[in-house]
């Protein structure tokens, strides 16, 4: 009777001979059975690795031949995408090299702390000459206050449209002297400003708790209200354009009219009925109420080309439901 040891053995595919373990295509030499049983779980051990190195190492059988294929195969795969990856970065980077040297050659390129210079000098300069616009922020208390988390959404919104025109008026060849009064320190609008605003506090343009009504004298304030019968027809260096702090969801009608009778203030609205029509819309909306920042687009490129329909162009968005007379044509 074969012994357990001969049995695991034979399992394995190695036959034993004479007590002499024996592979295909390879010996191990023993003593005879009493070898093999004196060997035990050692000489077990060397048949099994040794079948083993047979079928992936030893002898170029089908398997080790199907392995390296496929391992050669998954490597040309992968130096194909790094390949693709190299090139599209150098594509990428003479992309970048050309832009740069057109930009170089169209005009002189000067250093970040330069351009911040020339922007600085600018804007202060527009303190002096150019016409101011003033952003009456004491008209926040009109707010909608059904809810206090639609009220915060209104503040957040009219803090970003204060960050756009101001970022309009960095960047325009003929910038406007910015002010924004009844901004009071800890009010809603003062702490949502500086918490979505980075820097600004070092902002170039005025802000004071005081009311315009206070800093400029009556008859240089224009109020801009989209409810006002007088067309604005042209921009006045010396004059202060006065736009209501509001936000389209809490607009009430002719509320910044109103308050500019008051005051027996001039008032005045963009030229929209005068070079837009209204162009047809699923929603059958129009609307000649715009943010702030897309009133002071309008101001700034009027400024700028003397021409209204450009500039109407330029700060009434397609939403608004109008647009120009020669385009409806």
């Amino acid at each position: 009777m074969q012994s357990m040891t001969q049995r695991r053995v034979i399992l394995w595919g190695e036959q034993i001979d004479n007590g002499n373990v024996r592979l295909p295509g390879r010996m191990m030499e023993g003593t005879g059975k009493a070898s093999v049983k004196a060997s035990g779980s050692c000489r077990l051990t060397q048949a099994v690795t040794a079948q083993r190195t047979f079928l992936w190492g030893t002898r170029s059988g089908t398997r080790y031949v199907q392995y390296k294929r496929n391992v050669l195969r998954k490597q040309r795969h992968w130096e194909k995408i790094v390949t693709a990856k190299k090139k599209k970065r150098k594509q990428e980077k003479e992309r970048r090299k050309a832009k740069h040297a057109e930009d170089k050659g169209a005009a002189h390129q000067h250093s970040k702390r330069v351009l911040k210079a020339i922007t600085k000098e600018r804007l202060l300069a527009a303190k002096e000459a150019a016409p101011w616009l003033c952003v009456d922020l004491s008209m926040t208390s009109h707010m909608t206050k059904k809810m206090f988390v639609l009220s915060w959404k209104e503040i957040s919104r009219l803090a970003a449209q204060i960050r756009r025109l101001y970022g309009s008026n960095k960047k325009a060849g003929k910038p406007f002297w910015i002010c924004l009064t009844g901004f009071v320190a800890g009010s809603p609008i003062s702490e949502e400003c500086f918490r979505m605003n980075d820097g600004f506090s070092n902002y170039l343009m005025d802000t004071t708790p005081e009311s315009y009504l206070d800093l400029f004298p009556l008859e240089t304030i224009v109020y801009l209200t989209p409810d006002s019968e007088n067309a604005l027809q042209d921009i006045d260096p010396h004059r202060v354009y006065v736009l209501g702090g509001l936000v389209d969801e809490s607009i009430q009608k002719k509320l910044t009219l109103q308050k500019a009778q008051e005051h027996s203030l001039q008032t005045a609205r963009l030229p929209i009925a005068e070079y837009m029509v209204k162009n047809a819309n699923v929603k059958n909306y129009h609307s000649e109420t715009l943010a702030i920042n897309q009133v002071f687009d309008v101001l700034s490129t009027y400024y700028e080309t003397q021409s209204w329909p450009e500039a109407l162009k330029a700060g009434v968005p397609p939403g608004k439901g109008y647009v120009l007379q020669e385009t409806a044509l």
